[in-house]
């Protein structure tokens, strides 16, 4: 949850949040792959990830970004979705797709 987030992750993040970003931040002993898609108009987004994997040289992240569903009751304020995935710290370059 964000509550485990270090707090200047989540400056950063807060400072970011309305454009699409991609980001990386390590701290002592993990690496934080950081997603952001910028402002939508609305609420009921959601972003699921397609691929994390290793290779040899690389750790490959690529997500997408769901829109809210048919239907589905949703908030009218915008939202800023990100998603944030901790992985033990590791010295390979993240590629983001």
């Amino acid at each position: 949850g964000e509550t485990d987030l270090p707090e200047e992750l989540k400056n950063v993040i807060g400072e970011k949040k309305m454009a699409p970003f991609k980001l990386t931040y390590t701290d002592d002993q993990n690496l934080y792959i950081v997603v952001g898609y910028g402002e939508q108009e609305t609420g009921g987004y959601s972003i699921c990830i397609r691929d994390l994997y290793l290779t040899s040289n690389a750790i490959i992240f690529d997500t997408e970004l769901i829109g809210p569903r048919k239907g589905e009751t949703i908030s009218k304020s915008p939202s800023y979705p990100y998603i944030v995935v901790k992985v033990e710290l590791r010295d390979e370059n993240v590629v983001f797709e």
